[in-house]
């Protein structure tokens, strides 16, 4: 049988693993829905992490020496220890049947962004911020520590975010209704967005049963496209979130790094796909006050820092 290791992502839309053997060739890939505990319950997220490790080794005699599983809504000690339950639980279900084999030190279960950052910069050291429906800056420094700002969901904090975006959107279509702020272009394009006939329809659309923050998020693309046009009103939403995104990545420099170190900060997200050039606004605002980041590409993903984890942890 082939050792080998998995590495698993799970967010809150979808859950994607994937094994790969000593060489790091990968032999097998699977996907499952959400497996945040916290927004799906416990047991459907416990049933897709077994999806996707069942699709990733789905024909394959192996044997799992690791296991990385970076997840969202595992940044406490508790977290974490509900997930190491669920791990102890996957060895011995029927429904994966599967050699274990797991190292002394194969068990790592860490938040999403933490792989974000591994494989988006190809190693631990460096910055990431996250922009998605959610938003969060995270860090680890050369010693070790790890620190994180924003990320407090959309009800405290993720600024910067496409739920964010797509609020001040909504409230500044309904300002500008009032007479309390400019007209905007964002007013026909919303409505015409949710189907709306008059803009005091939205009352009934956001405050129906059912309306949820990825709903909110959805609208972020449509502030961008207006900001595309011009739109004074657009673009400004769009500079507040760039300013935000930078204030949260500049904190998490200031408590891991010496002044004047430099460091790399990969962004990650699908929020950074704005043609409203959202990271030329980020960027510019790191140059103005915090000019030692610099920002990149992602040169990889999440699921390939989760595996580099897994592997380093037999020493491969």
């Amino acid at each position: 049988m082939i050792p080998t290791v998995l590495g698993l992502d799970g967010g809150g839309s979808q859950t994607r693993c994937r094994l790969v053997n000593a060489q790091g060739a990968v032999l097998g890939q699977g996907e499952a829905p959400a497996s945040n505990y916290h927004a799906v319950g416990g047991e459907a997220a416990y049933h897709a992490i077994l999806c996707a490790i069942a699709a990733a080794t789905a024909n394959q005699e192996v044997i799992i020496r690791a296991i990385t599983l970076g997840l969202a809504g595992v940044g406490r000690p508790r977290d974490r220890q509900v997930v190491h339950d669920w791990v102890q639980l996957l060895q011995q279900d029927s429904r994966l049947p599967l050699a274990w084999n797991l190292h002394p030190q194969g068990v790592r279960i860490c938040p999403d962004c933490e792989i974000a950052l591994v494989g988006g910069l190809g190693r631990e050291v460096g910055l990431a911020t996250i922009a998605g429906t959610g938003a969060i800056a995270y860090g680890r420094s050369p010693q070790g520590a790890v620190a994180r700002a924003s990320g407090w969901g959309h009800l405290l904090g993720d600024e910067g975010s496409a739920y964010d975006i797509g609020r001040q959107g909504l409230k500044a279509v309904v300002r500008a209704a009032d007479g309390r702020s400019p007209q905007t272009q964002l007013t026909a394009a919303l409505c015409d967005h949710l189907g709306l006939d008059q803009i005091e329809d939205l009352v009934e659309r956001v405050y129906q049963p059912g309306w949820r923050a990825k709903d909110v998020a959805r609208l972020a693309p449509v502030v961008d496209r207006v900001a595309c046009l011009g739109d004074g009103v657009a673009n400004q939403i769009l500079d507040e979130a760039a300013a935000e995104l930078a204030l949260a990545s500049r904190a998490v420099y200031q408590q891991l790094f010496p002044d004047n170190t430099p460091v790399e900060l990969v962004t990650l997200g699908g929020t950074w796909k704005s043609q409203g050039k959202l990271r030329q606004r980020f960027e510019a605002q790191l140059a103005r006050h915090c000019p030692e980041i610099q920002v990149v590409q992602p040169r990889d993903d999440a699921v390939s820092g989760a595996i580099l984890l897994a592997r380093r942890a037999v020493g491969w």
